[in-house]
């Protein structure tokens, strides 16, 4: 039998595929005059979607996920004695290829864009297509503090997840007091990390083992108590922003992703209980691993997937303008954006692949100031775009800093370690 959680891998393929599928639908294109035209999506009626959105929310698994799988990575780098600086390296390493890749694309298509056509529009569109690194920033910082994240629920066991929830629930109240959604862009270092947490405790056993009522009291709590933070105290309605539904749930976060985080967790547990995805056959295991051996370069490069796929469609509605109805609608570009993703994605990933540093040798501790490089760089770069423009230059700090993370974080991999950190044993990783 496998040693790997199926379940777990399931859940984090599931919240890539619901994101991107989503991604699909959140615009309509129309053609106006012979030329197409993109407008939000804005599903009716509000009170249906809003109800259906809480049910297709997903990103907390991903996180979920992301703690089982620390906590098991640090449970074995403990057990062989690596550091800290071993720790950092290993799991960073696996990010640069697809941020090299990804960044670099994007920086010579909008830098290009910003001399050649209008720096204005360049460095806006660069923002918008940056967005996508919000994702990967958080997680940096999660990697980072996930060995002493496992360490403090080791010793004080649900204490860290209340404090997390304190947290993200005043910074809600300060952003609804205020009035300004995006007060609430505090709660990325709350609400996801008390998610990954909610990971690590699934690993330990927790809503897994134990009396069964206890993960099914925790998904009744979960239900009752999202419909009470909406209608008692004034959270968004919907988990997802939608095109008439600017301020939601999910991003900014609210505390609310808290509360349904914890019902999804319950869920992993009685579906894990009753032997769900307990043993898979080879083939869809192995199609698992390489779906989640994926799922950050699916996740960067399905906007591009998308916009591809959009145009496709259209060139083929102008020449068959009988089908333009079925070749634009939302289905068509679910279908066409998920086949270039099958074709596309394995092809981008062995490129990436092949832009990861090796692990030569254990790296010293100037791995940890690569990481924290690496780090700000791709805040930077989410925040500010990817346009090397004078009238961007947070851009090209940003830039920079990647860029000297990965420099850095390749040549500490590659040179010898300080002789002090070359015996088996390493500073503990807590």
């Amino acid at each position: 039998m496998s040693p790997r959680n199926h379940l777990i891998d399931l859940s984090r393929a599931l919240s890539v595929v619901v994101v991107v599928t989503f991604h699909c639908l959140l615009y309509q294109i129309v053609v106006v005059d012979g030329r197409p035209q993109v407008v939000p999506w804005a599903p009716q009626p509000h009170a249906a979607w809003w109800t259906a959105s809480w049910f297709v929310m997903i990103i907390p698994l991903f996180f979920i996920a992301g703690g089982f799988a620390h906590a098991l990575v640090i449970d074995r780098m403990r057990r062989e004695g690596s550091s800290y600086s071993h720790y950092l390296a290993a799991r960073a390493r696996r990010l640069v290829g697809p941020l090299l890749l990804f960044v670099g694309f994007a920086t010579a298509l909008s830098t290009a864009g910003a001399w050649l056509y209008s720096a204005e529009v360049s460095v806006g569109l660069s923002i918008q297509f940056a967005q996508l690194l919000w994702f990967v920033a958080i997680y940096l910082v999660i990697v980072g503090v996930a060995p002493l994240m496992v360490t403090l629920h080791d010793r004080f066991g649900i204490w860290p997840m209340l404090a997390l929830t304190v947290l993200a629930a005043a910074v809600d109240a300060w952003s609804f007091a205020t009035g300004d959604p995006g007060l609430r862009y505090g709660n990325l270092l709350t609400v996801w990390p008390m998610c990954h947490q909610l990971g690590i405790a699934y690993h330990r056993g927790w809503f897994r083992s134990g009396p069964v009522w206890f993960p099914v009291a925790v998904v009744v709590a979960a239900v009752v108590t999202i419909p009470v933070l909406i209608f008692g105290l004034g959270y968004p309605a919907s988990s997802i922003g939608l095109g008439d539904i600017p301020i939601a749930n999910v991003l900014p976060p609210t505390a609310a992703m808290i509360v349904l985080a914890c019902g999804q967790t319950a869920a992993l547990g009685l579906l894990e209980r009753a032997g769900v995805a307990r043993t898979l056959p080879p083939r869809v295991e192995r199609g698992l691993g390489v779906a989640n051996a994926l799922a950050v370069t699916t996740y960067l490069w399905h906007i591009p997937c998308i916009t591809i796929a959009g145009g496709l469609l259209f060139g083929l509605s102008r020449l068959a303008p009988g089908l333009t109805g079925v070749l634009l609608s939302q289905a068509a570009v679910v279908l066409v954006t998920w086949l270039l993703i099958v074709a596309l994605i394995p092809l981008i990933g062995r490129l990436e692949y092949a832009l990861i540093p090796p692990l030569v040798r254990t790296p010293g501790r100037e791995a940890v100031g690569a990481y924290l490089l690496l780090t700000a760089g791709t805040a930077l770069v989410w925040l500010h775009g990817t346009v090397i423009h004078p009238s961007d230059p947070w851009s090209l700090a940003g830039l920079l800093l990647l860029g000297g993370g990965m420099t850095w974080l390749a040549h500490a991999m590659r040179a010898p370690a300080p002789a002090s950190t070359r015996t088996p044993s390493h500073p503990p990783i807590d």
